[in-house]
This record gives structure tokens, sequence and C-alpha cells, in this order.
């Protein structure tokens, strides 16, 4: 068996990165940008940061905005007509994991236009094309959608969210910045921040992982470690270590997939409107104490990655449970809730089974039942 690894074909890290956008653009023969970004991002001018470079060298680009935090396929295909009436031929992402979401979507069904029900993409669609050329600018430190080659949309109709997974939407380009991330408020860098974690944690327990991406994932787990409380302070280094420790998860995950954790953030997202990373990390510690049987010695070098002390010495149940407290501690130090209200017992069925009908639950160590899910929500209660 053979393992794929697929990355951008360019990425740029660092303060002032952004800076290398018009140059790409232009280098690529690109006219037009359609620039796919949130309407706060716009309201507070962080957008603009990356429209003004586009002005000054003259190039241009059409404005979309119509984007919910958890993008719905109304969003697509509006989003698909204000392309086309754009005539536009490439896209600049500028947000988090929902307007990067939205261009992915946008850009495939462009170059795919017998997906443009949106459904179709679920899973994994068998597109024929490339995307539309996405240039991917994260202002979150989480998603990593900017080198993944997935990405979620939300069925408000049925009150799901469905995984879409295709080689075909990867961005040709990602500039990850943090200047971009340094307007974002506690609350957010600290969720996004924890989906980074549940990416890292979950990409390096999967059934499909192996050596290299197990060495982006536990060196994400350590960056995010000892950068996220800083962040949430809005540290120089803080902003600047999680900015690289997402993006070096999602090197990884995008390649071997997730786990239940995520399938059910998913579902909780979809039906109550929970914050992606908030939902992912009130799920995680409960789902590694659940696939903990399944796991071998990873929980040991999970703790070692988060610096927990004298974990060599330690014997399997112990090093599990530090492993599993560390994250527990990370998440309550950066202020995410541990239960959710909203839950009710009425749901649970209905959670449960759109938890088991998710794209990431395959990839779980441990096989899992609509049953077993079920009583794993029950624990948010």
């Amino acid at each position: 068996m053979s393992n794929r690894i697929m990355l951008n074909q360019t990425s740029y890290h660092g303060a002032g990165a952004i800076a290398e956008i018009p140059g790409e653009i232009k280098a690529r023969g690109l006219q037009k940008a359609f620039v796919c970004s949130d309407p706060d991002l716009i309201k507070f001018q962080v957008t603009a940061k990356v429209t003004d470079l586009l002005d000054q060298a003259g190039i241009a680009y059409s404005l979309y905005s119509d984007i919910k935090a958890n993008p719905t396929i109304q969003n697509v295909q509006n989003g698909v007509a204000a392309f086309k009436a754009a005539k536009a031929d490439c896209i600049v992402a500028i947000g988090g994991g929902s307007s990067m979401d939205t261009a992915k979507a946008i850009g495939i069904i462009i170059a795919n236009p017998e997906f443009e029900d949106v459904r179709s993409l679920e899973g994994v669609a068998p597109t024929k094309q490339p995307c539309v050329p996405i240039l991917a600018v994260p202002t979150t430190a989480g998603t990593a959608a900017e080198v993944t080659i997935n990405y979620v949309i939300t069925d408000v109709e049925r009150k799901r969210k469905f995984v879409c997974v295709d080689p075909h939407d990867m961005p040709i380009v990602a500039v990850v910045d943090p200047d971009m991330m340094a307007t974002m408020p506690k609350g957010l860098t600290a969720s996004t921040g924890m989906d980074a974690l549940t990416h890292a944690i979950e990409g390096y327990i999967t059934k499909a992982a192996w050596e290299m991406t197990d060495m982006f994932h536990l060196k994400a787990i350590e960056i995010i470690s000892r950068s996220l409380r800083g962040a949430v302070n809005n540290t120089k280094e803080g902003r600047e270590g999680m900015a690289l420790g997402q993006y070096v998860a999602g090197m990884g995950f995008s390649n071997v997939g997730l786990g239940i954790a995520h399938s059910m953030a998913h579902t909780l997202g979809a039906v109550y409107d929970t914050p992606h990373g908030v939902a992912c990390a009130m799920m995680l510690p409960i789902v590694m104490e659940y696939n903990a049987p399944c796991t071998g010695e990873k929980y040991r070098q999970i703790a070692q990655a988060m610096g927990v002390a004298g974990v060599e010495a330690m014997d399997q149940a112990a090093y599990r449970k530090a492993a599993i407290d560390a994250v527990r501690q990370l998440s309550q130090d950066v202020g995410i809730p541990s239960k959710l209200p909203a839950l009710k017992e009425e749901d649970l069925p209905f959670l449960a089974e759109s938890a088991y009908a998710d794209a990431c639950r395959p990839g779980n160590p441990r096989d899992t039942s609509v049953e077993e899910l079920k009583e794993l929500f029950r624990k948010l209660m």
C-alpha cells in the first residue's frame, strides 16, 4: 500500500508574508481575483490589508462576503453566481475556515459545474478538474484549511454538516502571516487553537497515520501546546507559534484523516451552531479516553509533546491519563467550557446517527457504533 502526501505548490510564512500575494498572482498570469472574505473581516479592515496590496499592484478584483460562520449550500451557490458575474480567474480567500471552505466549494463547482447542487460534493467526490486557482490567507490559527484537501458545508435544510475531501481543491498558494491573525479576540483564538490541537492529536492516532504524518503531528502538538496560552494573551511569540503549529497540523491530517471528535463536533455545529473549535475542544478529552485502548504507546508521545514531566517513568495507565489531563488543562486555561447546556436527551439519537455518518468517523482508531456515540455525547450534559 502506498501513502500519499499533498501540500500547496507554494507557501509563505512569517510577518509581512502577504506582500508576496500580488507577485504570485502576476507570475501565474492571472488577471482578476475573486476575494472571498467574511463581513466582519471586511468591517474591521482586515481584508483591506490584502486588497490594498492588490490596488497598489493594479490587480483587478471583486469582493464576495456572503459567508456565514458555518458556510451553507446557499452561500456557495450565491458565490458561484457572483464569480461568474465577476469574470474572475482566481480566488483570494481571506479568513478562517468559513471563508476558505466557501472558496474551495466555489472553485470546485466553477471547474466542475456538474456538482452545482453542492450536496453531491460530499465525501470523496469524483471531480475531474482542479478548482479555480486559490490563494489562501488564514486570519485564524486553527483550521489549516489553506493546506488541506478538505472543506465542510452546512446543509441547513437537513440540519447537518457534510465533509468534502477532494485533492482538486488544494489552494495553490498559502500565505500564513501572523500579522493577519493579530486582531482575533481571545475566545476565537482559544477555540481555533483547540481545533488545531484536535487536528494534531486525531491525525496522530488515526488508522491511516504513518511515519511522515506522525512527524508533522507530534511537532504540531508541541508547538500548539507551548503557544496557545500566549496567543490567547496576544503575545507575538504565541501568535507566531500558533500560525506555524496549525499549518504543520494541517500538513499531516489532510493526508491521513481525523476521527470521531471531529465527527461529533460537525454534528454539534450543525444542530446547535456551536463554534467548531469549541465543539472540538469539548469532545477531544472525552474521545481520547474512549480511544485510549487502541492507541498503543502514542499517548506517551502526546504527553511528552505537551510538556508533561516524568512521562518516561509512567506506566501505560498513567501516561494515558497524563495526556488526557494535559488536553483538559489547556482547554480550561484558555476558557473553553466542558459542558454544552443546549444539549437535550431527545436530540441524542439524531446527533449520534449524524456523527456515525460523518466522513471523519471511519478513520477513528477505535471502531464505534451509534449507541456508543450517544453515550459520548451524553458526557457533555
